[in-house]
Formats: structure tokens, C-alpha cells, sequence
């Protein structure tokens, strides 16, 4: 259509001739993916069922051949019918708004023209002194851009009275007629529905054109590099189209409730082509949601690698490391449940399937957690050295790491802005969970780390708790603002406090000791300021320790780690909490309450 557009041409187009050929396609893309399916079983047959040799293993490079010739096909027409679909709906707008116009100029007895003009009648009109006179009519000529004064409109014809801009009461004088503006509109939102279907009919044809196969039968990795920009291209002209029916403003349930109601092409439709969109939305199944962040990894490892800058480098290389270990066989299996280049980098991932868990427990990491090479070695590791405990009891069990939040990098570590933000995504993820879980009652619990702690404070103390969730703890905390450990949400008896006695953050003065320990100078201000300020020596920088008796919660035991050496060490024992080979006693603790088994934990005496 491009270069032929007219208003004719949009007011008479079928946009379900374009969703029918886009069926067409789509019947393609499943028979080549049946026929993929074919030759891979072929493929595992011929490997069992031969013995070694040239022939046979000539015969399964061929059939490696056509299964990725199968799925190329397979995946080009999906992205084809794709686009004809999001055309089809793009289209809808401005043909609906022509119509409109038009409506509007046959009810006014208008006249469009073959150029989108628009012809208006004369009209009788009352001068300033009452006196009746014609106006004469005229034609407006529409602009696609709102005008700044009244342009467009032509004079009547030549032969009419009173040409001239005259005032009222002169012989020349032309009043003015009121189709004139009437038919103004109309002319403009002709030529707007117009403009705006040709550049998207000029978008959609630039990448339907460019969804063309190279000459061969090999495909190639350039050729699969070329399916990942050809998706990039579909998706930037019709994802908006996609994503305009995500309830992206309900809640996880009713999210969850939108995908069981699609059919499997629109479900694979959003895996192929928008999988940014649903990687990332809560109340997706797990399993969706792994497929698709897997789909996009490589598209945002590809986008960072052609940026400069250490901030993207940094996030480049620890997206290669999940990569790398999204591709190693793991036990509990990787579940990719989150990823993302904004803010200091987002990733969630899951050691065992959330969705199918009995026992499912997030964790949300602290202070100077990013997107980088420590948090795929270490904090990463974390939440699957949890899930590998409980799995000595209870192998149905889901271990998650939570960075879906910009946890502080410097001083705001002593502000609670970073929490708060990150509490409502976190009550959303955790909404989520309770949304796709299969089991009726699965037991879940939060655990924070460091600043985490306060961010899983601040969700459990907002309007509802935080969804779902049994057992909260609470690990090497600064304080989690709140004066007791019932108001969390869960009952005192379901919040868990580990505290080592060598962690300097569950030691951190108040701000009035701080800031008395500044003044005074050093470690003796501080003790002076809790003689002062705090009399049971019980208070942290975020409200009441958790660790205190003061505050309520069951204090399980966790080794002192190495003492503060200010030269190294100074938070050795602030890192070891979930880590067996470090602490044993405390990454058993963890496993007993994350696995249900809170009887069996080892309990410590109330600071």
C-alpha cells in the first residue's frame, strides 16, 4: 500500500484480509514446526538405533540441517504473521477516525473531494445590524497538523459578492460563513487519519520487506543472528500493538487470569516477539516467564555489547555468566524469572520451580547488591545453597533470588527511599507467586539480607502484608523500622533473626548516637550516645534490633564470624550467613524454617 494510500483506499480496506493471510502464515510456521518435531525424533532414532559411522553420522548432519532449516522457517513466519496482525490492529484507528470524518461531512451535506478537500454549502447568515445576507461556500483543504489560525480555506469563487477583508457595514463585505470551520475539521482529521496510516503502513512495510531468507539451504549462525534483528524489527513496529492488551494496571491474579485465556498462537506470539513484556509480569507462570526471559537474554546481551561505558560492561559479563549457567544442567533446575538492564540491573532467578514448590522462599540481597560478576558468584549462590538444604529433607522446594530493586550503592544506604521503592515490587512479585503456585497451601517464606532486611520490613508493614508469605527472616539486619517483630504481619513466633555477634551492620549506632558519635569523636561518642539515647542498648540505625528480646522474634543461633579487623575483615561476618562451608549453623537454621521446620532450629538467647 505504501505510496498508494489514499482516504479511498484506508476507508475501503479490510484490515481481516490482513489477519486472514496472517493465519496463512501462521498454518506454515506449525506445519514446519511439526515437521521439526519429526526430524528430531528421526534425528534420536537414527543416534540409538545405528551404530558409529561415517554414514550415520552423515545422515544426522543432514537431519541437524533440516531441523534448523525447519525452525527457521517456523520462526520467520510466525514473525510474519505477527506483523500482518499488528498492522491489521494498528491500521484500525486511523480508519476508524476516517470514517467518523466522513460520517460527519455527509450529515453536514459536505462534499470530500478525490484529494481530501472538503466542499461546504453556502449559508444564510444575520450581518451585525440583523440584515440577512448569503454566505457563499467554499472548500477547505485539510492539513495533518493542528493548524495555528484558520488556514486551508479557499475563497468562494470569483464570481460571488463581497470579496475582500471589509468591515461590517461596507458594500464589500462578506460575512462569514459557519460551514467554513465545520468543514475545516473535517478536512484535518481526513488528512491526520491519512498521514498516520502511511507511516505505519511505511513502518510495517520496511520490516515485512526485510523478512526475506538469504539463497541456501544451510542456516547459518548468521542467519539465526539475522532471526534475532528480524524479531528486534517486528517487535519495534508491533509491540505496542501486543502490549496494549497486557493488563499491565491489574493485579497478578487477574494477570494470570488474562493468560489462561489466550489460545497457544497468541501465547507464542508474546514468547517470540515480545518476550521482554512477559518475562518480567508477575502472575505469569514460572515456566512462561523462564521461556521467554531466555528468548530476550540474548537480544539484552547483544543491545549492551553495543554500548560503551564500564556501568554496561559490568552488566554485559553477568549477563554472559547466567547465560553460561542457564546452559549447564543444575540441580534444583535455574529458573529465569526476571531480567533487566535498568537501574543497577535487575535479574531474579529461582533454583526449583516456584509454581510447583511446596516450600518457596525469596530472598532480597542488601547494600551494594548490582547487576555484576559477585552477584552471579555469590549472592546468586545464596539462594542455592538454601535450596539445596531443605532438598535433604524436602525436595519440593524453590529457592529465589530477588533483585528487583535498586538496592543502595553508597550513602543512601542510610535513607529508607531504596526500601520503599523496592517493597511494592516486591509485594508484587510475591503476589504473583501466590497467583501461579499450584498447591493449595504452599508455605512461604521472605528473607532479607542487610539493607534486604528493612526492604522486606517496609513490604511486610504495607496495607496487607506481604502476599502470601508464613515465615519472614531476617539476616545481619540494621533494623527493619519497626518496634516489634508484630508488625510484620505473620506473628512473632514466624519471624526468624540471625545476628552474628562479629556483623558490624547489626551493630550500627542510632542516627541520634551517630550523629553524637561524629560530634564526640569516634567509638567512645557512640558509646556515650547510647548511655543517653538508648538505656537497654537495644535500638539499630533502622528502629528496635531485631535480635533484641525488646523486639520480639525468635533469634536463631549463626556463627560470630571473624572479629572486625579494621585493615579486612570489617564484614566477613556480615557475608556468611547463608553459606555452609562458613557457617554450617546458620545455613541449617535457614533450611530447617525454609522447608517448614521451624522445631528444628537452633536457638540463641535475645541481645
Amino acid at each position: 500500500m505504501t505510496g498508494a494510500l489514499t482516504w479511498q483506499s484506508l476507508r475501503d480496506l479490510r484490515t481481516s484480509g490482513l489477519t486472514q493471510a496472517g493465519d496463512a502464515w501462521h498454518e506454515v510456521s506449525g506445519r514446519s514446526a511439526s515437521d521439526k518435531g519429526r526430524v528430531d525424533r528421526a534425528m534420536s532414532a537414527k543416534l540409538r538405533e545405528t551404530e558409529e559411522s561415517d554414514t550415520a553420522e552423515a545422515a544426522v548432519r543432514r537431519l541437524r540441517r533440516l531441523s534448523r532449516n525447519f525452525q527457521y522457517v517456523h520462526t520467520e513466519c510466525g514473525l510474519v504473521r505477527t506483523a500482518l496482525n499488528g498492522l491489521a490492529g494498528d491500521l484500525a484507528e486511523p480508519q476508524a477516525q476516517l470514517k467518523q470524518a466522513l460520517a460527519d461531512a455527509a450529515a453536514l451535506n459536505f462534499t470530500v473531494h478525490e484529494d481530501g478537500s472538503v466542499s461546504y454549502p453556502a449559508a444564510e447568515v444575520e450581518d451585525l445590524a440583523g440584515q440577512k445576507q448569503d454566505a457563499p461556500g467554499g472548500r477547505a483543504r485539510g492539513s495533518s497538523h493542528l493548524p495555528l489560525e484558520p488556514p486551508g480555506l479557499e475563497p468562494p469563487d470569483p464570481g460571488a459578492r463581497g470579496q475582500g477583508p471589509l468591515r461590517p457595514g461596507y458594500p464589500g463585505f462578506t460575512p462569514l460563513n459557519p460551514n467554513a470551520a465545520k468543514a475545516q475539521d473535517v478536512a484535518d482529521r481526513v488528512a491526520r487519519a491519512v498521514r498516520s496510516a502511511r507511516e505505519i503502513d511505511a513502518r510495517y512495510a520496511r520490516t515485512l520487506n526485510a523478512l526475506k531468507a538469504e539463497k541456501g539451504l544451510d542456516v547459518t549462525a548468521a542467519t539465526l543472528r539475522d532471526v534475532l534483528r528480524d524479531t528486534a524489527d517486528v517487535r519495534s513496529v508491533a509491540g505496542m500493538h501486543l502490549a496494549e492488551d497486557i493488563p499491565q494496571d491489574r493485579s497478578p491474579a487477574e494477570r494470570r487470569k488474562w493468560w489462561d485465556g489466550l489460545d497457544d498462537e497468541q501465547r507464542q506470539e508474546y514468547l517470540k516477539v515480545a518476550p521482554d513484556l512477559i518475562g518480567d509480569l508477575d502472575g505469569i507462570p514460572a515456566t512462561i516467564r523462564d521461556e521467554a526471559n531466555r528468548t530476550y537474554l540474548p537480544v539484552l546481551i547483544d543491545d549492551l555489547a553495543r554500548r560503551d561505558g564500564d556501568e554496561a560492561r559490568t552488566k554485559l559479563d553477568a549477563l554472559r555468566m547466567i547465560q553460561d549457567k542457564l546452559s549447564e544442567p543444575s540441580r534444583p533446575p535455574m529458573f529465569l524469572l526476571g531480567i533487566g538492564d535498568e537501574g543497577n540491573g535487575r535479574a531474579i532467578v529461582s533454583y526449583g520451580n516456584p509454581d510447583a514448590s511446596r516450600h518457596v522462599a525469596a530472598y532480597v540481597p542488601g547494600f551494594g547488591t548490582k547487576l555484576d560478576k559477585d552477584f552471579v558468584d555469590d549472592t546468586m549462590k545464596r539462594a542455592e545453597d538454601t535450596a539445596i538444604g531443605v532438598q535433604e529433607n524436602d525436595p519440593s522446594v524453590a529457592s529465589i533470588i530477588w533483585l528487583g530493586y535498586d538496592a543502595p550503592q553508597n550513602l543512601d544506604v542510610m535513607l529508607k527511599v531504596d526500601a520503599q521503592r523496592g517493597a511494592a515490587s516486591y509485594n508484587e512479585f510475591m503476589a504473583g507467586i501466590s497467583a501461579t503456585n499450584a498447591n493449595e497451601n504452599p508455605h512461604v517464606t521472605a528473607i532479607g539480607h542487610s539493607y534486604g532486611s528493612l526492604t522486606v520490613g517496609t513490604a511486610a508493614k504495607q496495607s496487607g502484608g506481604i502476599p502470601g508469605v508464613d515465615d519472614v527472616i531476617l539476616l545481619g539486619s540494621p533494623g527493619v523500622d519497626a518496634q516489634s517483630a508484630t508488625e510484620l504481619g505473620v506473628g512473632k513466633d514466624h519471624v526468624f533473626v540471625g545476628a552474628a555477634d562479629n556483623d558490624p551492620v547489626t551493630r550500627l549506632p542510632t542516627k541520634g548516637e551517630a550523629a553524637l558519635g561524629w560530634a564526640v569523636g569516634g567509638l567512645v561518642g557512640i558509646r556515650e550516645g547510647r548511655e543517653l539515647f538508648d538505656n537497654d542498648n537495644d535500638d539499630l540505625y533502622f528502629g528496635k534490633d531485631p535480635a533484641s528480646e525488646a523486639f520480639g522474634a525468635q533469634r536463631f543461633a549463626v556463627d560470630d564470624g571473624p572479629r572486625m579487623v579494621f585493615e579486612a575483615g570489617l564484614f566477613d561476618a556480615h557475608s556468611q550467613y547463608f553459606t555452609p562451608e562458613l557457617d554450617d549453623v546458620s545455613a541449617d537454621n535457614i533450611a530447617s524454617i525454609v522447608g517448614g521446620r521451624p522445631e528444628d532450629i537452633v536457638k540463641e538467647k535475645h541481645r
